[in-house]
């Protein structure tokens, strides 16, 4: 069985009609899965610009990453009342979200190279993928002559940008209101009209 194909992105890609970046990091060490996922989450859909900042906020605890899968041992925090993170389980993790930023960076110097040409002001996360990577085992030394397990959890993450449609004004034409025929009726009705009574 071949490789799947799904679209023409491949095609568009070739000639250089899609107006995409990516961006990607395998075995990101020293990152834990978990967190990561929240933090791609928490990003995903922004503008390049907005999602720079958030994780700026993150860094100096002004703002935090909702954690909504991998909830056990969050903690609560008032800031989560800002982005509605249930049970405000916030987090701020601080090398998850460095990596992002690194990653944010890499993706808005990929889009502005010369093939490319896009528009770093309208440039919004498309897609962000956290993959689990294989665990890095390593061992501890426990009492009594035991050995422990020292696992690490990396992540694979993907990230891709598209550059936003510029809006096109709409036309000046008045907007054509719709009445149900109900609303008709009590338009046509003046309230107290009738013969004056003498």
């Amino acid at each position: 069985m071949g490789k799947a194909k799904y679209g023409n992105w491949q095609e568009q890609e070739a000639n250089g009609e899609e107006k995409t970046a990516k961006t990607r990091i395998t075995y990101a060490k020293k990152q834990h899965f978990k967190k990561c996922r929240e933090v791609g989450h928490a990003i995903k859909g922004m503008s390049l610009l907005k999602a720079t900042w958030l994780l700026e906020q993150v860094l100096v605890k002004k703002r935090g990453i909702p954690m909504k899968r991998f909830t056990g041992g969050c903690g609560r925090h008032a800031v989560g009342k800002q982005d509605s993170a249930p049970g405000n389980c916030v987090a701020f993790p601080q090398k998850a979200t460095k990596l992002f930023l690194d990653l944010l960076t890499n993706v808005k110097a990929n889009a502005e190279e010369p093939s490319k040409g896009l528009d770093p002001t309208r440039l919004v996360i498309k897609r962000v993928q956290v993959n689990r990577a294989p665990n890095t085992r390593r061992r501890t030394y426990r009492a009594h002559g035991r050995i422990g397990k020292y696992e690490g959890h990396p992540a694979h993450i993907e990230i891709e940008v598209e550059e936003q449609a510029v809006a096109v004004q709409a036309t000046a034409d008045k907007p054509v209101v719709r009445l149900t025929s109900k609303r008709a009726a009590q338009l046509r009705v003046k309230v107290g009209g009738g013969a004056a009574s003498a």
